[in-house]
């Protein structure tokens, strides 16, 4: 029987075979374990049936516009940082069925989904990430209207966050004190450690929940020699990040700045496809598309992923709001790091990196705010009235 001194608060020692075993635990308690893995040459997520589906061994490299896996000279088993999906996808799916209808002789009946909330273990959710859950929390959760879909998913999910190692090439999460270390958000944290023959992980403990599990995995107490190991671990992370994102005053600049000559500058590049929505692992936007039978007796509304730079998106009556690409793109980045926090209270932004690694001409949303802000203070940038041009 393993020992069960572990308490929320508690850092814990697990060793590859506890790993395997923790893996099992959530397995046995009905949970769907999905976690990073390789499927043709790329990193996604998916189920996991043990550990060996993790990809040991390997990395990436990211630049703008660019990634790629590499192999690396040690057997790490969370050596990459994240691919182009994120988590919402499990939590808030790309189609979702909202209601059936069907005609009968009364009258119309609405039949709610059938399918019942999948109970989600994620196994290696980076700090950003986890940050973008939070932030989804907000949007799905908080104030008047609450979407019960996202909240089944959500109340049952068991979150293992990995504490990044490396610093992702185009990742910014320092500045946006996202990351790189788990701070909150989780049942349990990792963090993996690889000096010399040793191979560990020191487990932070977040919840009850995550104390209740790891109670069932070999472990012992942390010593201040694994803690410092792991405080190297991240310290490292942090200083190799290359990006930084000045959020000072970054709500007030956007909106002074409508009119800046940058964003004629970005939508000369922009090819307004909407990669950068679809990988934010908080962009929520979404529409609803209804359809019926040939003999109109069922009908059936479902809720799809959609992104602001269609032109579609914000057609009303008449044509759209925003028929311009300067525009489709002035308002991304606004929402995203202005209007976002008047909204919910936080940014849109994690600094996770996804829109300028999956951007296919390498836009960056660091360089982009940083253009405003020096042709600001250059004179160059709008300092009127603010009017929202398209």
């Amino acid at each position: 029987m393993p020992p069960t001194f572990a308490n929320v608060g508690d850092e814990v020692v697990l060793e590859l075979q506890g790993l395997r075993q923790l893996l099992e635990v959530l397995g046995s308690r009905g949970y769907s374990v999905m976690g990073p893995t390789l499927r043709h040459g790329s990193l996604v997520y998916d189920r996991l049936s043990s550990i060996d589906a993790l990809p040991r061994g390997w990395g990436d490299e990211q630049k703008g516009g660019f990634f790629r896996l590499r192999p690396l000279p040690e057997p790490r088993l969370f050596g990459y940082g994240v691919g182009q999906q994120s988590w919402k996808q499990f939590l808030c799916p790309p189609r979702k069925s909202l209601w059936q209808a069907r005609r009968e002789e009364n009258g119309l009946q609405i039949l709610p989904p059938e399918e019942p909330a999948p109970k989600f273990a994620f196994f290696g959710v980076r700090a950003c990430d986890l940050q973008a859950i939070a932030v989804q929390d907000k949007v799905f959760l908080e104030g008047t209207y609450i979407d019960p879909h996202y909240r089944a998913r959500r109340e049952q999910a068991f979150i293992l966050a990995v504490n990044c190692a490396h610093a992702c090439g185009t990742g910014f999460c320092a500045s946006m004190g996202t990351g790189p270390k788990a701070a909150s958000g989780f049942d349990l944290a990792l963090t993996e450690i690889l000096e010399g023959e040793q191979h560990y992980f020191l487990a932070a403990v977040g919840t009850e929940r995550g104390r209740q599990v790891i109670a069932q995995v070999p472990h012992r107490k942390a010593g201040s020699a694994e803690q410092e190991a792991a405080a190297r671990t991240t310290v490292r992370a942090a200083r190799e990040m290359g990006r930084t994102l000045d959020t000072g005053d970054i709500k007030a600049l956007l909106y002074r700045n409508y009119e800046n000559p940058q964003w004629d500058r970005v939508a000369a590049r922009c090819l307004t496809c909407g990669n950068c929505t679809l990988v934010c692992p908080t962009c929520f936007c979404h529409t609803v598309e209804d359809s019926s039978d040939l003999t109109g007796e069922q009908a059936e509304r479902w809720r799809r992923w959609d992104v602001c730079y269609t032109v579609d998106y914000s057609y009303l009556h008449g044509g759209s709001v925003r028929a311009t690409p300067r525009s489709r793109y002035r308002q991304w980045l606004t929402h995203k790091l202005a209007t976002w926090i008047d909204q919910f209270g936080v940014s849109g932004c994690v600094g996770c990196g996804r829109c300028i690694t999956w951007c296919p001409v390498a836009i960056d949303i660091t360089e982009e705010v940083r253009a405003i802000r020096e042709s600001e203070r250059a004179g160059a940038g709008d300092q009127g009235s603010g009017g929202r041009s398209q």
